[in-house]
């Protein structure tokens, strides 16, 4: 809601447990819902395998359809709100956490929202989280509502919501998380709000990369599949080697079942496959316990040796060729919604602020400090109004910032590339220095508006 700036069709947002449905909120001319059972029949919509989670599931799900530029970019997938306690999970009346990881497995993005007054990870949700092992790249965490604390116990409540999650997530990485307050009202605590909108901004430019980096990803898939695949082939190939041509198939079934472990060591040896490759052993124990092993396939070494060449040599071209489309193409960025807020004006992130300050302002933005600059400029000795580079860098070291800065804003500050600083460049190297330590990014090139006034070429004009 916050990010489409509307309402779409089947939403309710509520403090009590509200949606109890999937909803994939997508991009249509026409605002309207369309039920699951249809939706999985649409050869259009990218659902079509849903149906073998049955009627409980999709009698759950829908689409919302709604003519919004957000959504021209990007879809969304709102999973239901998660319960607590082991009543509510059996009572779904579907496998919730297999679900969950269908659409983790398509989806480019999984966006983990947890409220600053309540960071208790319940049961289910400890099963949903662990169900999109192996997709650990693609969570973010957004704590929400955090304009409801103070500075103090937002510190607080951050530190526990990382033991919460460390507990939950086994991954060596810190997971990015999001602080922010997340919807169009009024701040309740403003002192964290310049962190709220840098928070914001970062989310904002990971979700918009999304669209430009899509070919890449599906392509990342596709490779993992075929790694996946083969290894799968082995398997399978191994298991039907063993079995017997006519007695004793239904224990020999079961002794392979319970030798799997050794089977995938066997093969991480014989084939030089990584141990990461191959499937989960308990899940793989699970579904073979009703396969027919003599209906399996044996290996087929030529196709095989297809994976291999894709891998080695076409994806190589592919990569090369989806480089020079994206070079060519202009950016896709999502636009749109609360994406178009941050975008320009006064109220986009950063303006007013650091390099940015005085940019609008007809006056030149160092001038208001110039008088202290000018008292330590005078001390350091000018000979014909500048000071040489040593005397410079006597002034510059004070300020403890290393020399790779220091070099940087020296490049920035003489203007006239002479190696020498007249008052005006010193005091714009002072302001770019405390531009430096109060935490701001120096600009790559002078800004225009921070160019010393006896420094600006005259505007030629017309005769």
């Amino acid at each position: 809601r916050y990010l489409l700036e509307q309402d779409f069709p089947g939403m309710r947002i509520g403090p009590e447990p509200t949606t109890d449905s999937f909803i994939a909120v997508m991009y249509g001319e026409t605002e309207g819902n369309v039920p699951g059972n249809a939706l999985v029949v649409d050869p259009k919509k990218p659902f079509r395998k849903l149906g073998r989670f049955g009627n409980a599931f999709l009698n759950r799900f829908m689409c919302s359809q709604l003519p919004n530029e957000v959504l021209k970019s990007i879809s969304i997938i709102d999973s239901p709100g998660i319960l607590s306690g082991e009543k509510q999970r059996i009572s779904r009346g579907y496998d919730f956490c297999q679900v969950l990881q269908w659409f983790a497995e398509r989806v480019d993005r999984i966006i983990l929202l947890f409220d600053a007054h309540k960071l208790d990870i319940s049961d289910e949700f400890s099963e949903a989280i662990k169900s999109f092992r192996g997709q650990d790249d693609k969570i973010r965490v957004v704590l929400n509502k955090a304009d409801q604390v103070d500075t103090q116990q937002l510190m607080r409540v951050y530190g526990a919501l990382m033991w919460s999650l460390g507990k939950v997530i086994d991954t060596p990485e810190v997971l990015r998380v999001y602080i922010g307050s997340f919807w169009a009202h009024p701040l309740r605590n403003t002192d964290n709000r310049r962190l709220f909108e840098a928070e914001a901004q970062d989310l904002f430019k990971d979700i918009q990369s999304l669209p430009q980096k899509a070919a890449v990803r599906k392509l990342n898939d596709l490779i993992k599949r075929a790694r996946l695949a083969k290894v799968h082939a082995y398997i399978i190939s191994y298991l039907k080697k063993e079995m017997p041509s006519v007695f004793g198939k239904e224990n020999k079934k079961k002794e392979l079942i319970n030798k799997l472990p050794e089977i995938y060591i066997q093969l991480q040896r014989e084939y030089h496959i990584s141990a990461g490759d191959f499937p989960e052993v308990k899940k793989m124990q699970e579904l073979l316990e009703n396969c027919d092993f003599t209906k399996f396939h044996s290996l087929k070494p030529k196709l095989i040796e297809a994976v291999d060449n894709m891998l080695a040599s076409k994806i190589a071209s592919l990569m090369n060729l989806i480089s020079q489309e994206e070079s060519n193409m202009p950016t896709e960025m999502v636009h749109g919604g609360a994406f178009d807020g941050t975008m320009a004006g006064p109220f986009g992130h950063g303006y007013g602020e650091g390099a940015k300050e005085g940019a609008d302002e007809e006056e030149w933005v160092v001038a208001k400090d110039k008088p202290a600059y000018d008292e330590i400029f005078y001390t350091l000795s000018p000979i014909n109004g500048k000071i040489s580079g040593i005397s410079a860098k006597k002034e510059m070291v004070t300020s403890k910032l290393p020399n790779s800065v220091l070099g940087k804003i020296w490049k920035l500050a003489d203007c006239d590339g002479d190696g020498m600083l007249d008052d005006e460049e010193f005091a714009l190297a002072k302001h770019l220095i405390k531009i430096k330590l109060d935490g701001y990014e120096l600009p790559g090139t002078l800004p225009s508006h921070l160019v010393p006034p006896s420094h600006r070429k005259p505007f030629q004009t017309a005769e």
